[in-house]
């Protein structure tokens, strides 16, 4: 039996951009990307901790250290520039492999975006 578990979590970022002209997606900061074991093209869910709105998109890669949060396309809708949120992706695997599965969760400063 395979389940799915969490695997990466980007823990509470603001929201820098909006762009509703777009074909869909979030934009994210490259650094975050590393730290979070987080690729290009993944699909990830969207927490919005300002009006808990929920979603489901897919990742690009923004400039390194740039602290780029942009939702693009239909998801722009559903933040606003300045909302707090949560990035989730998660990780399909047998039952036993995931008892012992670490997650990689990173916590960055909220007014900057940046790993402290």
């Amino acid at each position: 039996m395979q389940i799915e578990i969490l695997k990466s979590k980007i823990h509470r970022v603001t929201v820098t951009g909006a762009e509703l002209d777009y074909i869909g997606s979030i934009t994210i900061d490259r650094t975050l990307m590393d730290a979070a074991n987080i690729i290009a093209g993944e699909k990830v869910q969207i927490v919005n901790v300002n009006n808990g709105e929920r979603l489901e998109t897919y990742v690009i890669e923004g400039a390194a250290n740039s602290g780029e949060i942009t939702l693009n396309g239909p998801a722009a809708r559903k933040v606003q520039k300045g909302d707090i949120i949560i990035i989730i992706s998660y990780a399909a695997m047998p039952f036993d492999d995931a008892k012992s599965f670490k997650p990689t969760l990173i916590f960055p400063n909220t007014t900057t975006n940046l790993l402290d």
